[in-house]
């Protein structure tokens, strides 16, 4: 009698754990008009399809959605033997999905030529990562939590068409096949929830103008394109938005270019909450200026706000980060001393205050959550 309760626990575990399958296996989802489903052969799927859906590898393959018992019965056997090919073969997601391939045509300026244009014509940026997707989707982040307010902002802006406003995106979603595994998770996780929110007719620029270190580039190439990006500020007076402890250009020579700087210091964390304040603060500003933001997705958003009342602002995010690790030759993410660091392990942590004067008297105004 132990023995066989053992086995059917063992068995509805065993059942949960199919279940919860499509969940994992996301290169088998797939999605249409906000339906959800798995790819599965069309013999299992109970005339429940959604419409202009291909499903990778097999065209006996059609995606199924999760409406009707009999198609959830259906999915569930199917899965079973799914979990068989899986075990012997192996996951392979990231060659069996489609999304790869449709997110590859995106038109993706170069960092290079996203810089050229800020330059050239005094465009101002709003740039997108993955922290700002997953904000979109309904996650919150390490120093953002989910807000719906912003989520919609945010898919608004990234949607939007504005005159000399450039809306850059992430180079990898184009050429991940050459690139890295986080961004091959990432779109396996998303797929076409990221699909549906692009323009496959629209340039962008790209989101990496501030992220010019890779821990192995060429240090000539870098040296030329920090030359180039530092154009963007040469002899101008800037004001720079940016979290209380980030410190952008404090103690290197990023912006020894400037004619002048100030600074207005926004919270470490959860900016989004002040953001009216912050926005108050800004338009306080005379548009002579170039306003720089490093305030995580709140900058993609105040970017886009005060480009439209008559600024030139440009989300320039990690790159004073960028530049201090090139400064030191970093191999990986590292903490930088008197710097907010998240991305680095306790780089976010026990950041000790600085006593260098001429800091502090470029502050206008410090903003603190309420």
């Amino acid at each position: 009698m132990l023995l066989q309760n053992k086995i059917f626990w063992a068995f509805n575990i065993l059942e949960f754990l199919i279940l919860l399958l499509p969940k994992f296996v996301l290169c088998d989802k797939c999605y249409s008009n906000s339906n959800t489903g798995i790819c599965i052969e069309k013999s299992k799927c109970n005339n429940s399809t959604t419409d202009n859906v291909k499903c990778p590898g097999n065209n006996n393959f059609v995606c199924c959605v999760l409406e009707t018992t009999a198609n959830k019965n259906n999915i569930i056997r199917n899965t079973r033997h799914r979990v068989i090919n899986y075990l012997n073969k192996g996951l392979d997601c990231y060659n069996r999905c489609p999304a790869f391939n449709i997110l590859s045509s995106l038109n993706i300026l170069s960092s290079e030529e996203t810089v050229d244009d800020i330059i050239n014509n005094k465009k101002s940026i709003s740039r997108f990562g993955d922290g700002e997707f997953d904000l979109i989707f309904g996650k919150g982040i390490g120093f953002q939590k989910f807000d719906k307010n912003m989520s919609k902002r945010l898919t608004d802006i990234l949607r939007s068409n504005k005159e000399d406003l450039i809306i850059a995106i992430p180079i990898t979603l184009k050429t991940v096949k050459t690139n890295n595994n986080f961004w091959k998770n990432f779109i396996s996780k998303y797929q076409y929830k990221l699909i549906n929110l692009f323009n496959f007719n629209k340039i962008y620029g790209n989101a990496g103008i501030s992220r010019f270190y890779n821990f192995n580039s060429n240090g000539n190439f870098v040296l030329n394109y920090i030359n180039k990006l530092k154009l963007v500020w040469n002899k101008k007076d800037v004001v720079i938005i940016e979290g209380e402890k980030s410190r952008f250009g404090f103690n290197n020579d990023l912006l020894n270019n400037t004619k002048t700087i100030q600074r207005i210091l926004c919270p470490v964390k959860n900016a989004y909450n002040v953001y009216e304040k912050i926005y108050n603060e800004a338009l306080k500003i005379n548009k002579d200026k170039l306003i720089l933001i490093a305030l995580g997705p709140t900058a993609t958003i105040l970017a886009y706000d005060l480009h439209n009342v008559g600024y030139q602002a440009i989300d320039i995010g990690h790159a004073d980060i960028s530049y201090e690790w090139f400064l030191r030759n970093a191999t990986h993410k590292i903490k930088i001393d008197n710097k907010y660091v998240n991305e680095a392990y306790g780089g976010g942590t026990n950041i000790e205050d600085i006593t260098d004067k001429s800091y502090y008297d470029q502050i206008l105004v410090k903003i603190l959550n309420e």
